[in-house]
């Protein structure tokens, strides 16, 4: 995976934006079930790169 510009990103952002995926995926969980499920798996991603980008940075 070599994206320029997610190695810019510090993974306190990723983190943060992965936190309000998951928020936002548990709102509208009971209203509508494929938003449910794009924003936990965007969650779920926007988390991975975090943890990608911050043990590549060391």
């Amino acid at each position: 995976m070599n994206f320029p510009s997610l190695k810019n990103i510090p993974p306190i952002y990723l983190y943060i934006a992965s936190t309000l995926c998951f928020v936002i995926s548990n709102l509208i969980r009971e209203k509508n079930p494929l938003f449910y499920g794009t924003f936990l798996a965007a969650g779920l991603i926007l988390f991975l790169l975090g943890i990608y980008s911050r043990i590549s940075n060391k």
